[in-house]
């Protein structure tokens, strides 16, 4: 997938001991297996001196039985530990075996071979070093003293048991000083280097962590970003990147295949070095898109893409010309509702009068709800530019309906148009404002009425209420030219019309209207021609029990 590589997470060892004491045991488990192969070297040199062709040169000195049992038995011994030194959830425990079986074999080959004490405790020096390294200074001095004391031990027994002249008793102090000294050196050294791996790891993760942050960064910025290499190819993308270049990059590495126009542009920017600020379609979805290239570095073939997507500096123009709209419509209202309620107080009188016949009567009328109705839409106006919520009422969906067909009918002057209703259920309950559901209803008849019919014939215009799925539908459905496939993706687009009388709020404004009230607003396309706008309303979780 053309997406950024997620590093590996690893816990900042500075937030918590139980942090910090995994990298250290690591760290120790792997010291103890290396002691442990050392051992193993040791025992293979003291059984090549014991059994190798070098065996007749070493002086007889009356011990050799013992010396050979105790090189074989220490072969047998120091691969068990590092057998064991794998599979060690301590190093405690197996360090002080291990150390203990070293000074016990340094000790009895002292004992059967005098000469070769100096190569022992020298040995032993660094066994004892390093079993300091892996554990605490009161054992590690501990270790010194019982190397000490192995040694003392065939020193005493040679003199008074053996009654021999040992070595020096100034080589045995020495050796002592050196053990117990490299006991404590080893332990500081131990601790720097505990320290020194603690702040490596915490630099590791602290690493780590920043590169996850900027991963998630660049990954979840809306800002397109390619890494296109010197081929053309891409080789990383952020999720933003492949929902602008849509289907085509899905599995594509080719920049050419996965958006043609965009691999021109980059050749022309490789080129002369000019940038061309002139925004183009990319994807499924046509997204208008704004390419920037940099180099990833100076003398870098790599070349860095930013897709801007201009839909978003739409969308907040938008959002602020609704917000200007907002404050101009305020502004507006009490000039509007002043003859708005002229006219209605005058038909009012009108509707008084004795000497009225009953046809002008009932064109009153027709006046005095047209007034109801359009102080209603600005005020729904209002309260769309407010965001005020709506007052939902239970409403029967097909009375609702017929009302709102007779009441149109008498509304519009042109008696042509056929609207028709179409329940295939006696009774569909709804959750929805009444006057937000009539001011829907009527931009879409309307709507259907200039568009949904073809040149020199009538609107027929269907409304279709149902369940779907348990929820209220409407259906306003004509059989004009349909709505063209370019078009709907800027159907709700406020101020998108392709009417030069039209405003192009008449949709958006449905749309929120239904948004306000819980519902939808929808295109459904229809085969062979007609065009639909579905209203969906919640489901019967919300309506009164059947």
């Amino acid at each position: 997938m053309l997406t950024y590589t997620r590093p590996i997470a690893v816990q900042d060892p500075g937030l918590s001991p139980s942090t910090t004491t995994q990298p250290t045991q690591d760290y120790q488990r792997r010291e103890l297996y290396l002691f442990a192969l050392y051992r193993v070297l040791e025992a293979g040199v003291l059984a090549l001196l014991v059994f190798g062709p070098i065996a007749t040169l070493q002086p007889q000195t009356g011990h050799e039985g013992l010396v050979a049992a105790v090189a074989a038995a220490y072969v047998v011994l120091a691969l068990i530990l590092v057998i064991h030194a794998r599979k060690a959830k301590n190093v405690v425990t197996p360090t002080l075996i291990g150390v203990g079986i070293d000074i016990l074999v340094g000790s009895l080959v002292a004992y059967a071979v005098p000469t070769a004490t100096s190569g022992v405790a020298l040995m032993l020096l660094f066994n004892v070093g390093s079993a300091s390294l892996l554990l605490s200074l009161r054992m590690g001095l501990s270790v010194a003293a019982l190397a000490s004391a192995g040694l003392a031990a065939g020193y005493l027994w040679t003199f008074l048991v053996e009654q021999q002249q040992p070595r020096p008793m100034a080589e045995l102090m020495m050796f002592t000083v050196s053990f117990l000294a490299i006991a404590t050196l080893t332990h500081q050294l131990r601790v720097q280097m505990r320290a020194t791996e603690a702040l490596a790891a915490r630099r590791g993760a602290e690493a780590v962590r920043l590169a996850e942050i900027n991963e998630l960064i660049i990954r979840r910025m809306r800002t397109g970003v390619l890494l296109v290499d010197r081929e053309a190819q891409i080789r990383l993308a952020n999720e933003a990147a492949m929902l602008l270049l849509g289907e085509s990059a899905a599995g594509n590495r080719s920049l050419a295949e996965a958006a043609p126009e965009l691999a021109l542009r980059l050749s022309e920017w490789l080129r002369n070095g000019l940038s061309n600020d002139t925004p183009l379609r990319l994807g499924n979805d046509q997204f208008e898109v704004v390419p920037r290239f940099a180099r990833l570095l100076a003398n870098s073939d790599n070349t860095l893409i930013f897709l801007d997507d201009t839909s978003l500096v739409s969308r907040r123009a938008e959002s602020l010309t609704l917000a200007a709209m907002g404050r101009f419509s305020a502004s507006l209202a009490h000039e509007i509702r002043n003859p708005l309620a002229a006219i209605s107080y005058a038909a009012q009188l009108l509707e008084e009068s004795r000497e009225l016949p009953d046809v002008d009567r009932r064109m009153v009328q027709i006046i005095h709800q047209q007034c109801m109705r359009t102080n209603s839409i600005v005020e729904s106006v209002l309260g769309l530019a407010r965001r005020e919520r709506a007052t939902a009422e239970h409403v029967e969906l097909v009375a609702f309906l017929r009302n709102f067909i007779e009441e149109f009918k008498q509304s519009v002057p042109d008696e042509t148009d056929n609207i028709t209703l179409v329940a295939p259920q006696p009774l569909v309950p709804a959750l929805v404002d009444p006057k937000h559901l009539h001011q829907v209803l009527t931009a879409m008849v309307q709507n259907a009425r200039r568009h949904g019919h073809l040149p020199g014939e009538a609107a027929r215009i269907t409304l279709h209420t149902y369940r779907l799925e348990d929820a209220p539908v409407i259906d306003v459905i004509d059989r004009g030219p349909g709505i063209p496939e370019a078009v709907v993706s800027q159907l709700f687009r406020p101020f998108f019309t392709t009417s030069e009388h039209g405003t192009g709020l008449g949709l958006y404004i449905a749309r929120e209207l239904c948004r306000a009230n819980g519902a939808s607003l929808d295109h459904v396309p229809i085969p062979g021609g007609g065009c639909c706008f579905r209203i969906s309303m919640p489901g019967q979780h919300t309506l009164l029990p059947a």
